[in-house]
Order: structure tokens, then sequence, then C-alpha cells
């Protein structure tokens, strides 16, 4: 434990000098030693020790934290620098975009590299690759992993201990282990692993189909390495990535519509399936310093709104690793990774996710040609012909597509769109406009407010009632209904309640679905109980499954009742949609 009042290990959860909370990360820095030629972490306990603890020289502070530059990268460096193998026999280290060369400093530029001729590139890495096999990476890494051993004990110690204290109020079936093939996910699931003593957990890998190359390649090895885990790969087998970028757009970075439909939904898929509404504990490779919004993340999370998949609590045993401990692990436990980090990834995700960083982009130009080039035209047409930029190129490739919002330019937009009128012969009656006939599974959308019954509605107006589960007394009226310059719509009543506006507002929600659903799975996730499903253009609701707790029609959970109402909404509608219903 840490207190960072008085900046001191202690071994309580309330700090004895102080009497503040204390907390489980302790500080730690990068150093170096000229001698060894390696990074020396030391946590802020032990700012007394200034000496290599295996040569006894004095150490310097270098960086808050570092990760090793492989051999492949560090070809690419030296030919970035116009001198091939010339650092072949050093210590290459890295953060961000400033290399340690033996511990002096120097600094790349990506977003200059992205102009580069990278033909010429490629063809260089092909010219030195057989020469750039002698090298002394591992002399250094060895000599790492050997001179951080009392950290990497801590880290081994503390993680193991947090793992069998997550899972004593779960079966072992109960516990899954979320593997995306990256190296916070592998450390994770081999942590995991020995602090159980148990090789044949669950692991969930989310193919999103947008992955590397050589995460589809780790993957396989590593379930042929691991022959007694159990394996799942989820995939969302109705959607085409690119198909859905045509309708709704790229994602963005305040736009991720990606994870949830290609990921996080499919997985959701696999979790309903194999443990219908169970409680899981799963374990994400999640760590505070990624992030902003990942550093406010408990330890252990159980908060719905903070968890993706409703019906897990989330354990992190990385939570308060830094990159430099990741790597010490990896290396000094010989644990195999997903190659694409020996290239220079310094992380492995979606190839063409807009967080990735100009690195990744250069990266992609050069190992994945091919695809980089069709992805950046898409992107120039679509910022073309439907956005109207007379800039396209350079908004895409300044990365300004990465920060678009909202639908404008999107025929999809009218979708997210409420409209509906007051009924002038009703109290408490609007008349809603959709855009495809009602269906009987439209009905099901009302589930979460009460029993759906048709019996009781009025049959010559084909009227479905929505009864209140407690008292049994009508509260909704839902009466398809013909209305002028419009195809379809209903009109929808609220009666016997109090607030009849927070029940419209709900009921906006659901028609918001109906109208605008893209199968973006997002709704699935929400439900702990496995009550929603979405195959093919149907979205419904399972009366017996189905606990009536409201969370797929509270916007906490669901912002404006539905994922594609923050994607679609326009600029003019933003205000509007705020004060609708």
């Amino acid at each position: 434990m840490w207190c960072k009042t008085c900046n001191r290990k202690t071994d309580n959860k309330i700090c004895e000098i102080c009497g503040a909370t204390t907390v489980e990360d302790v500080p730690v820095e990068v150093y170096w030693c000229s001698h060894c030629n390696i990074p020396i972490i030391k946590a802020h306990d032990e700012i007394h020790k200034d000496s290599c603890p295996l040569c006894k020289n004095k150490i310097k502070y270098l960086s808050t934290d570092l990760r090793p530059v492989f051999p492949e990268e560090r070809l690419l460096l030296e030919i970035l620098k116009d001198n091939p193998l010339k650092y072949i026999n050093d210590s290459v280290w890295c953060v961000n975009n400033r290399y340690y060369i033996n511990g002096e400093a120097i600094s790349i530029s990506f977003s200059k590299c992205l102009t580069l001729d990278i033909e010429n590139i490629q063809k260089k890495l092909d010219k030195y690759k057989e020469a750039n096999k002698e090298n002394s990476f591992e002399k250094y890494t060895q000599l790492f992993a050997k001179g951080n051993q009392e950290r990497l004990n801590y880290l081994k110690d503390e993680s193991f201990s947090f793992v069998k204290e997550a899972v004593k109020s779960y079966p072992s079936e109960n516990i899954v282990i979320s593997f995306s093939g990256g190296k916070d996910s592998t450390v994770v699931a081999d942590i995991v692993v020995r602090a159980l003593s148990n090789p044949g957990l669950m692991h969930i890998f989310g193919n999103t189909t947008l992955e590397f190359p050589l995460t589809y390649d780790y993957v396989e090895r590593f379930r042929k390495n691991n022959p007694k885990i159990i394996l799942k790969m989820s995939k969302n087998k109705d959607q085409k990535f690119y198909d859905v970028c045509e309708d709704i757009g790229p994602p963005s970075r305040v736009m991720r519509w990606c994870c949830t439909m290609f990921k996080t939904g499919p997985i959701t898929r696999i979790l309903t399936n194999l443990y219908r509404d169970k409680k899981l504990l799963t374990f994400y490779g999640i760590r505070k310093c990624e992030s902003v919004s990942r550093s406010k993340y408990n330890r252990i999370e159980d908060n719905a709104e903070s968890i993706k998949i409703k019906k897990q609590v989330v354990a992190s045993p990385i939570f308060y690793w830094k990159d430099i401990d990741i790597w010490l692990y990896i290396i000094a436990e010989d644990v195999d990774f997903n190659d694409a980090y020996r290239l220079g990834y310094d992380r492995v995700g979606c190839w063409c996710c807009p967080n990735n960083n100009d690195r990744a982009a250069f990266l992609a130009k050069i190992y994945m040609p091919e695809e980089s080039t069709k992805w950046r035209n898409f992107l120039v047409n679509f910022a073309k012909n439907t956005l109207g930029k007379p800039d396209a190129e350079v908004y895409v490739d300044t990365g300004k597509w990465k920060a678009r919002q909202g639908g404008n330019g999107l025929k999809a937009a009218e979708d997210v769109k409420i409209k509906y009128s007051n009924c002038t012969a009703e109290d408490n009656a609007k008349i809603y406009q959709l855009n495809k006939p009602i269906t009987e599974d439209f009905y099901t959308l009302f589930t979460p407010f009460g029993k759906v019954s048709k019996e009781l509605g009025r049959k010559l107006l084909n009227e479905v009632i929505v009864l209140d589960l407690n008292t049994n007394v009508p509260i909704i009226s839902l009466q398809p209904f013909n209305q002028q310059n419009y195809e379809y719509s209903i009109k929808i009543k609220t009666m016997n309640v109090q607030k009849h506006d927070d029940l419209q507002r709900m009921i906006g929600y659901q028609i918001r679905k109906y109208n605008s659903c893209r199968k973006c799975l997002k709704c699935e996730s929400v439900c702990k109980y496995g009550a929603i499903t979405i195959n093919s253009n149907t979205y419904r609701i399972d009366a017996k499954k189905c606990r009536h707790c409201k969370m797929c029609v509270t916007a906490k959970y669901l912002d404006g009742g539905c994922l594609m109402a923050g994607y679609l909404v326009t600029k003019a509608e933003k205000q509007e949609i705020s004060n609708e219903v």
C-alpha cells in the first residue's frame, strides 16, 4: 500500500501517520545504469536506492516509462536515420517517439515519416534483414531482467495475491479471461492461470475482423501452445466493416461504434450463450496509465455505469503496471507474445483504429500497404462525397477525420430523429412517426415497462395495452394510427402514472431504437439477463427473461436510449434531442 500524502509505503489501508486512505499503486520511475547499459525500475519508496543492483554504480533518472526496441524496429529506426545497422550492438529503448540509444535520447517525428517513400523503406528493410539477425538485443534484455529481479518479484507476488483474493466468491466455471492478443491481456492470462494453477480457464477472443494479421497468427500459436485452455472466438457475422462505414460514417475518437458492433456485442453473445444470467468474474488487461478514463476505474469494477458488458464483474491484476513492468514480466518469464510489437507497434488492436497514433499509421503503410491504401481511399471519398470537404486529402492525411462527430451529410441521420405530434383529442398522448411497418417485435420493445397485453386492447383499433406489473393497471396504450404524409405511425398514450413526461421520454427511446437500429448490439450488452436479442433486422425483448430493470431505457446506461443517437445526430439537432419528450 502507498500513502500519497506522506509519499511512503505502508502495510495498512489507513496511513498510521496522517490517517489518509492508502492506495495499492506505488509510483515508479525509470533510471539508467551507464555501466550495465540497461534501465532500472525504481519505486518511490526506494528513493534512497541510487545504485544499480548488479554493478552498484550510480544510476540516473531517465523517464517515467520505457519499452524495449526489438531488432526489427531498431533496423527501421536506423533506416529512417539513413544509417542501417548503426545501433545493432547497442541497448535501444523507447517511450512515445523518443528513442534511447545507450541512455542517450533521439527523437523521431512519425507525422513527417508518413510522407516518406514507403517503397524505398520496404526495400531497405528487406536488404538488411539477414544482417540484422546477429545483434545484442537478447544480451541487454536478459541483463535488464536480472537487474530488475526485485521489481519482478514484487509484481508477481502482488498480482498473484490479488487474483487469488478476487476469485474467492466465484466457482472456476464462472471465471473468464478477456484475451485480445495484445501484450497486456497476454500477461494477465499468464498471471491468472499460474496464480490459480488452472490451465483450463475460459479465454474469450473478440475477432473484430480488423486485427493485425500477426494477431491472428499469435492467437493460433497461443491456442497450440496452451492445449488445455478453453478459447472461444466471437465475431459479428452479420456486419461488414466497410458497409457500416458507408451507412453511418467511419468511426472516430468520439464515435467508436466499431468497438460495440464488432467486439463488445459479439463477446456479449458468447457469454450469454455460455452463462445465461450467471454473474461472471472477468479478468481484463486494463491499466490506469493508458488513459484518463481508465485511471478512474476501480481495480475490481462492478459499477454498471462503468462496465460495457453488464453481466460481468471486471478485475484488473495489472491495473497499476506500466509498460516497462509488462515487458519485464514477458522477458523474464519467457512469455510468448504478439510479433506486431517487434515491428514497432506500441499497442495492438484494430489496425485502423482512430485512436492509433502516427507511428501506427506509418507502420501500416509499410507492413499492410494494400489495406492501408484501401482505408485512405475510403476516407478521402467519404470526406469528399459525404462531408463535402474541398480539401478531402488534407482532411484525411492530417488526421482530422478522427475528430468527426455526428451524422452531418448522412442519410441515416434522419432515423434517429424522434418525430411526433401531440394528440389533440387525448391528454398525455403522442403520435410517433415510424419508418417501417409495425411488426409483432415492435410491441416487445415495451416489455421493460410492464406486461404487454393484446387481449385487453380494443380489437377494432388494434390496440395493445401495457399493464403495471404491481397493480395490473393499464399504463400505456399503443394504437396504430393513420397520419397524413406518413405511411407508418402509432399513437401512444400514458395513463395512471404520476410522471407522464418521464415515461414518454423512455418510450421515445424505444421508438428511436425501432427506427434507427443498425444491429450495433449495444442493447444486448446493456441487458444483464440476456433478454434483448438482435438478429436480421429485428430488435426484440423476451418477456420471459426481462426483469424490468429499465436499464435499456435509462439514459445513464445508454445515452439517448440508443447508441446510434450519439453517432448520427447532427449539430442542429443536438439541443433538440436534449430537450425532447
